[in-house]
């Protein structure tokens, strides 16, 4: 233990700003760290990257809080503000084999690379059509006026949530955002109307769906499949598509925001990206999107993990009911995996982060995800070239939470355009 240096603050505001200075304190001295986290409630905070890795995929790690030892009330306090009183607890981030592997398994046909690559055209429109909404004022919020309602209109599609209906979501999920740092009560009620809304839906999809299959949407997937014997309940469809859309658009919005105030400090690589671009090639923006989501992702921590029988991780022995966090933050930034941790390499060739998990619960929309990554950034450079930062860096202001990373705002100057 480093004595010299006493254990960093966490979870303060200057912690938000910049939290790497502490993670590489911790994975040096506290790999394997028992902290008091803002909610109150204690956990354990997993930061070197081989540790990181086993407890991903440690199956004696549940993500059921069930296995939580707290009481009630300390249970409330951990997952998604709210999902508990509104009756979405039967969701993928939640549940463990088998009845995860089940879920999955009805819910992955939605993510194929044959499905995504269909979707690719769409996700291009959504692109230029929110930059065409702004690109003729020579400024922008790249947060809410791009980097939010992209992804958010996309895994409405996806959903199938009608047009008419999305600028709905939109609200709901802006609400959501706006309060993440503050009480959990603002978000629980925005995640209230979000369960109301879908269960609505599915209840009317389900009167009118057609036998031909001929609606592709996920909702109504997942309602043909209980239909012919797959066993789903309405509340596990209902918070199945709730969860999509929660981790769907938030986890997007951090990796274009995040990536694009990357690309902006870090002006040589941003030219060599563009260069490339101009050139028509993709090699250096898919491995690109893979750097930005190591170098400042957007999940700082794994969902919760509770332990279910006595284990060890690093050296530290950890008691049945303890919560566990994976911090993917200090892991992607760990010397002892990644050469020069700190600088951002857009060519990095040998790159397993993990920004997206590991294990069974790896995020199954992934995919979607880097191709939305790659399409709005890719699109940003092509048709903004001298997009700037329209305040200092350290003006910036980053989102309170615990479970993501992203920021509050991200204003930017540019040329004024033509639509």
């Amino acid at each position: 233990m480093n004595t010299l240096h006493p254990t960093p603050e966490l979870f303060t505001w200057e912690f938000a700003t910049d939290p790497y200075p502490s993670y590489a304190w911790l994975r040096e001295n506290s790999p394997v760290h028992w902290t008091t986290l803002p909610s109150g409630v204690e956990a354990w905070l997993v930061t070197r990257y081989s540790d990181a890795r086993q407890a991903l995929a440690d199956q004696r790690l549940s993500k059921n809080p069930a296995h939580h030892a707290e009481d009630a009330a300390g249970k409330s306090r951990t997952g998604i503000p709210g999902e508990r009183s509104a009756n979405l607890m039967t969701h993928l981030l939640n549940i463990d084999p088998p009845d995860h592997t089940r879920l999955r398994r009805l819910v992955s046909k939605a993510f194929t690379p044959r499905r995504v690559a269909e979707f690719a055209p769409r996700v291009q429109e959504l692109a230029d059509e929110l930059l065409d909404q702004f690109v003729a004022k020579g400024e922008a919020d790249l947060i809410h006026e791009y980097a939010f309602p992209l992804p958010i209109y996309a895994i409405c599609d996806l959903l199938g949530v009608p047009r008419e209906d999305q600028d709905d979501f939109r609200d709901w999920a802006g609400m959501m955002i706006r309060h993440g740092g503050g009480p959990r009560g603002g978000v629980a009620r925005s995640v209230k109307k979000i369960r109301n809304y879908l269960a609505e839906l599915i209840h009317r999809k389900r009167e009118t769906l057609g036998a031909d299959g001929s609606e592709d949407d996920l909702i109504s997937g997942l309602i043909r499949a209980s239909d012919h014997g797959e066993h789903l309940t309405e509340e596990e469809a209902v918070a199945m598509c709730f969860v999509l859309l929660f981790a769907g658009f938030e986890t997007t919005l951090n990796l274009i925001g995040n990536g694009a105030l990357a690309l902006m400090k870090n002006p040589a690589q941003r030219s060599l990206l563009q260069e490339s671009l101009d050139r028509g090639e993709t090699a250096l923006l898919e491995t690109g999107v893979e750097e930005l989501l190591r170098f400042d992702g957007p999940v700082e921590m794994a969902t919760w993990r509770y332990a279910t029988e006595p284990l060890e991780i690093g050296g530290i022995s950890i008691a049945v009911g303890d919560p566990v966090l994976v911090v993917l933050a200090a892991a992607d930034r760990d010397p002892a995996k990644f050469d020069c941790p700190n600088t951002l390499d857009l060519a990095r060739k040998d790159n397993p982060h993990l920004g997206y998990g590991h294990g069974i619960h790896y995020c199954i929309g992934a995919p979607l995800a880097r191709l939305e990554g790659q399409t709005a950034l890719a699109t940003l450079l092509r048709r903004l070239p001298d997009l700037e930062l329209a305040v200092a860096p350290e003006e910036l202001r980053w989102r309170g939470g615990l479970i993501m990373r992203g920021l509050r705002v991200l204003p930017v100057a540019f040329t004024p355009r033509r639509a």
